[in-house]
C-alpha cells in the first residue's frame, strides 16, 4: 500500500499568481474544513472547482490530493511522527498541509520535492506567518533527507493493519470479527484504489448497446456493468458532460444501488413507497417499470422539501415525474398519511453509517463512531415497523444499506423479523455474478468484491 503512483497535473509556475487558487492551497482549505466543520469532502471539491473555475488539469490534481489526504491519513500522520516533538500541538491547517506535502513526496511520482517544499513554503506563507513557513521547510527538508520509517516497525500486528489501511482501530478489530483478517486486507486495498465512474441506462429510450455506442463517439472508455444489465462503467469521463444525461438516456448511479429496484419485482400497475428516497436515483429506477396507464405510482418521502425536489426535478429529467410523487414526511411517521396495506411494494433504503462508500468519501472512516451505528439500527427499526402495516399481504418489502456491518444489515432484519413474524425472508433477484453475495437470502457486497460501493439488500415477503 506504500506504492507511488503515477499521475496528474501540476500547477503552471508563473511569475505573478495567487497563491490561493492553487490547487495545494485550496486541497489545504478543504481538508481543514472537513476535519473542523465535518463537511463532506466530495460537495466542498465540486464547490472549490466551480467557483475558482479550474481547469481541468487543476481540477484533477485537487481531486488527487484530497482524497489521496483523506485516504491515507493515518498513514501519512505515522510517517510525520519521525519530524514532530512528541504531542506536539499543529494548527489544523498546518498538520493538512504536512500531510498534502508527505503525500506527494511518497505516493505521487511526477511532482519533483523541490516543487512540493516551494509549494508547501508559499502556501504557509501566505496562509500564516514567516515562522510557520520556516517550521513546514524544516520538517519537509528533514523527511526529503531522512526518508520515512518503516511499517515493520508496528509490533502489533492489528495496530499496523489500522495504520497501513488508515482505518481506525476499533473498526479494523470490528470488520476481523465480522469477516476475518484476510478479507480485511482486501477490503483495505480496495478502498484506497481509485473508483470508476457507473451510470444506469433508462431502456426506455435506448439499450446499453446503443448507449455504449454512442459513449465510445463521445471520447468516454466505457463497458457494461459486470452485476448490473443497465449498468455502464468508465474510468474516464464524467457522465454529467454527455448528452445523454443532459437528455434523460442515463444517470448517475452506483452499480450496487442499481440492483435495488431490480430485486423488488415491481410489476407496472404496482403502488411503490419509496421510504427514504433522496436523491431519487432509485425512485426514478423503480418509476422506469412502471406505467401511468396501468395505474402505477412510486410515493418517494424525504424529510426535507429540497430533496424531495431535487427527486422531482430527476423524475422529470428522466422523463418518469407521472407516476412519481414526492412528499415531505418522516418516513417513521407513515401511519397517519396512508392506510394499512395501501402498498404493493415498499422500499427501505435507510439511514446508515454509510461504511460501503469508503472509498468514494473516505472521510467516512474517521467521523463514524461505534455508538452511532446503534443509534442508527434503533432508526431503521423504527422506519420498517412504521412501514410495514402498510404493505398489502404477499407483497414484499425490501430493506437495503450503503454500509458493510453487520448490526445494521443482518442484525436488523433479524430484529425485524424477530418481532414480525408475519414476513419472512425471499429470494432476492439478481444476476448470477452476484451468487457468491447472497446468504441466507441476504445480499451483502463489500467494496472488494467488484471496485463498487459496498452494499447490502434483503428481500421481506408479507405472508
Amino acid at each position: 500500500m506504500e506504492t507511488k503512483k503515477d499521475k496528474i497535473g501540476t500547477d503552471k509556475t508563473v511569475q505573478k499568481r495567487n497563491t490561493k487558487k492553487t490547487s495545494r492551497y485550496l486541497a489545504m482549505s478543504i481538508l481543514e474544513k472537513t476535519e473542523k466543520d465535518h463537511s463532506y469532502s466530495n460537495l466542498l471539491l465540486n464547490e472549490t472547482i466551480q467557483k475558482n473555475n479550474l481547469s481541468p488539469a487543476d481540477a484533477r490534481l485537487l481531486t488527487e490530493l484530497v482524497y489521496g489526504v483523506l485516504q491515507h491519513k493515518l498513514t501519512l500522520d505515522y510517517y510525520l511522527t519521525s519530524f514532530l516533538k512528541e504531542n506536539q500541538k499543529l494548527d489544523v491547517w498546518v498538520h493538512n498541509l504536512l500531510r498534502l506535502s508527505i503525500y506527494q513526496m511518497i505516493y505521487l511520482d511526477k511532482i519533483p520535492s523541490h516543487a512540493i517544499l516551494f509549494e508547501a513554503v508559499e502556501v504557509a506563507k501566505k496562509k500564516g506567518h514567516i515562522g510557520v513557513s520556516k517550521f513546514i521547510n524544516g520538517v519537509l527538508r528533514s523527511a526529503e533527507r531522512k526518508g520515512f520509517k518503516s511499517l515493520d516497525e508496528i509490533k502489533d500486528p492489528v495496530e499496523r493493519l489500522s495504520i497501513e489501511m488508515s482505518m481506525p482501530k476499533w473498526l479494523v478489530e470490528k470488520f476481523i470479527a465480522e469477516i476475518g483478517i484476510e478479507e480485511i486486507r482486501k477490503l483495505g486495498e480496495s478502498i484506497l484504489s481509485p473508483s470508476h465512474s457507473s451510470a444506469r441506462i433508462n431502456e426506455k429510450y435506448l439499450s446499453v448497446k446503443e448507449a455504449l455506442e454512442a459513449m465510445e463517439e463521445e471520447g468516454f472508455h466505457v463497458e457494461q456493468s459486470p452485476i448490473s444489465p443497465v449498468g455502464v462503467i468508465s474510468k474516464g469521463g464524467h457522465f454529467a458532460s454527455s448528452p445523454l444525461f443532459q437528455s434523460g438516456q442515463l444517470t448517475i448511479q452506483d452499480e450496487t444501488s442499481m440492483l435495488v429496484a431490480p430485486a423488488m419485482q415491481i410489476e407496472a400497475h404496482h403502488h411503490v413507497l419509496d421510504a427514504c428516497a433522496a436523491p431519487g436515483g432509485k425512485t426514478t429506477h423503480i418509476a422506469s417499470f412502471l406505467s401511468q396507464e396501468a395505474g402505477g405510482k412510486v410515493v418517494a418521502l424525504d424529510l426535507h422539501p429540497h430533496k424531495v425536489k431535487l427527486i422531482e426535478d430527476n423524475a422529470k429529467r428522466l422523463r418518469v415525474d407521472k407516476v412519481v410523487e414526492g412528499r415531505t414526511m418522516d418516513a417513521r411517521k407513515v401511519e397517519e398519511a396512508f392506510e394499512d396495506e395501501s402498498f404493493d411494494r415498499i422500499l427501505v433504503d435507510a439511514p446508515c453509517s454509510g461504511l460501503g462508500l469508503m472509498r468514494r468519501k473516505p472521510d467516512i472512516k474517521y467521523t463514524k463512531k461505534a455508538q452511532d451505528i446503534a443509534q442508527l439500527k434503533k432508526i431503521q427499526l423504527d422506519i420498517l415497523t412504521s412501514v410495514a402495516p402498510k404493505l398489502k399481504k404477499d407483497g414484499l418489502l425490501v430493506y437495503s444499506t450503503c454500509t458493510i456491518t453487520k448490526e445494521e444489515n443482518q442484525g436488523t432484519v433479524e430484529a425485524f423479523l424477530s418481532s414480525h413474524p408475519n414476513f419472512e425472508k425471499t429470494e432476492i433477484v439478481a444476476s448470477a455474478a452476484l451468487n457468491g453475495t447472497i446468504q441466507d437470502n441476504l445480499m451483502q457486497i463489500y467494496p472488494q468484491d467488484f471496485g463498487t460501493d459496498g452494499f447490502f439488500i434483503s428481500c421481506l415477503r408479507k405472508k
